[in-house]
């Protein structure tokens, strides 16, 4: 009845379990059945006694046997009918559908959604670098004294630091970040302003499970991030895209479209994708709603540190008066994605309301690599690695422009330097549908162009091609470039005619 294979993967305790459970599902055994003892069904079955024990305390715990002191180990007779006739997964016919599974509506469009963004927000890490987005120089990255700190403080506090840490994160890194911002980014905060959050996602997360409720809506960029987008819809907003011109988002077109909106997400210092920086006028004009509003607005300091012309510019946190403004930041893009460490300033008399939000996720980040980003800001690794890559950064950028000149592309790939950030948007001839570009680029060569189009919640003016540069050497993006001339000269008058999809 339950044939075993001595030479099999399956472990022998494991065979027996399965066979014995499955002759009593199956109605080979009925219940009240007197089963062998572990001893005879081990001289048996000519197996190791320990073996026959370890699968009949397996069906006992889980209520298949029950054992009757002097008496022996019998079929349980408290077996329903419903559990005797159920059916194996191997039982079910190979094509009978599966019943109907709810699931929040939420959850399906954030589904449909990610699916559509997966090869942008997650690319293939193996293949050409040159183009993706997000990606910092890991090769320009100093590892040698990152290992150094960190295994210092295995040395120094490990004990410490592996038992459980505040809500608000490890309290030398949020000095140290507090000091930092209000140095180098004009933010007006406290270290009990700032919670360490596990990359700005959760940041994202926390604000809209803090400050919104389904429904409300709230202003993104028009083209904007996708991950705002993807976290906000998730918490049941209504998004509403306002437009961004040179001047960052246009709050006149904020206004007529719904100027009772509860958020407004921004990235005003480098505006995402289309690295517009938001002017005085307009950034005093978003304050002066929210507070008018009663709303509340997201600053998502994006790229801010790699400005290559003059100091970064101060945040609109630093100059609002009446405490409507949240601030984001991340560790991702000027250490590495890996860390997952960010953080998020926000007014004092909403600290213990995200307190309480991030109590309800995940308690706590990693508390060994807090410290160690404390000591390699502390000790001033961090600036002088931000130095580096602005310098690095801004050749790379001159590179790929060089290329594209190079490569006659000048014409029909549109593009000119920015004085910050790790990308350029590369504008195409009016009628190419960018993301059948995209997906022609990635096929031939594996390339990951992002389509403007991508970005964006409705149709744009014009079509473009985000093309990353921080992430590659020089000799890969000269080959990105060469492959990418070659992908839009030999299909620009072919199936790329036709209009640009939001």
């Amino acid at each position: 009845m339950v044939p075993l294979h001595l030479q099999g993967a399956t472990p022998l305790y494991r065979q027996l379990y399965d066979g014995l459970r499955s002759a009593i599902l199956h109605g080979q055994i009925q219940p009240g059945t007197r089963v062998p003892s572990t001893r005879a069904l081990a001289i048996e079955l000519q197996i190791s006694r320990t073996t026959v024990l370890i699968a009949y305390q397996q069906l006992l715990a889980e209520g298949y046997l029950i054992g009757r002191r002097g008496s022996g180990t019998f079929i349980a007779r408290t077996l329903t009918e419903t559990l005797l006739s159920a059916q194996t997964r191997e039982d079910l016919p190979a094509q009978e559908p599966r019943p109907e599974r709810r699931l929040a509506s939420s959850a399906v469009l954030l589904t449909q959604t990610t699916q559509a963004l997966a090869s942008v927000l997650m690319p293939n890490q193996d293949e050409n670098p040159a183009f993706v987005l997000g990606m910092p120089a890991l090769d320009a990255f100093p590892f040698s004294i990152w290992r150094q700190l960190l295994a210092r403080r295995y040395q120094q506090s490990a004990s410490h630091l592996f038992r459980y840490q505040p809500p608000l994160g490890y309290q030398p890194l949020r000095e140290a970040i507090a000091a930092y911002l209000g140095m180098t980014r004009g933010v007006r905060c406290t270290a009990d302003q700032i919670i360490v959050v596990v990359g700005s996602q959760q940041g994202l997360d926390l604000t809209a499970r803090v400050l919104l409720r389904p429904g409300d809506s709230v202003w993104v960029e028009n083209p904007g991030y996708l991950g705002a987008r993807l976290t906000l819809l998730g918490a049941g907003a209504n998004l509403i895209p306002i437009p961004v011109d040179r001047e960052g988002l246009d709050i006149e077109a904020g206004l007529r479209r719904s100027s009772g909106a509860r958020l407004a997400y921004v990235t005003p210092s480098h505006q995402f994708p289309l690295g517009a920086m938001m002017s005085l006028s307009r950034r005093f004009a978003l304050l002066d709603w929210a507070n008018r509003s009663a709303a509340w607005i997201l600053e998502d300091d994006y790229d801010s540190e790699y400005r290559y012309v003059g100091r970064p510019l101060a945040a609109l946190q630093g100059i609002d008066i009446t405490d409507r403004v949240l601030y984001l930041g991340t560790f991702s893009k000027s250490l590495f994605p890996a860390l997952r460490l960010g953080y998020l300033v926000v007014p004092p008399d909403l600290v213990d309301h995200f307190i309480a939000a991030r109590l309800c996720s995940d308690t706590h980040g990693a508390a060994l690599e807090q410290a160690v980003l404390a000591d390699f800001i502390s000790e001033g690794h961090f600036s002088r690695h931000l130095r580096r890559m602005r310098t690095l950064y801004a050749e790379r950028q001159a590179i790929l422009l060089e290329a594209a000149w190079q490569e006659g592309l000048s014409e029909i790939l549109e593009m000119t330097s920015d004085e910050t950030g790790m990308h350029l948007v590369g504008w195409l001839p009016a009628g190419v549908d960018d993301a059948e570009l995209a997906r022609q680029a990635a096929a031939r060569y594996g390339l990951h162009c992002s389509p403007l189009s991508l970005f964006s919640l409705e149709p744009l003016p014009r079509s473009g091609l985000v093309l990353g540069y921080a992430a590659a050497g020089e000799q890969q993006i000269r080959t990105g470039v060469r492959q990418l001339a070659e992908v839009i000269r030999s299909t620009l008058h072919g199936p790329l005619s036709g209009p640009s999809r939001p």
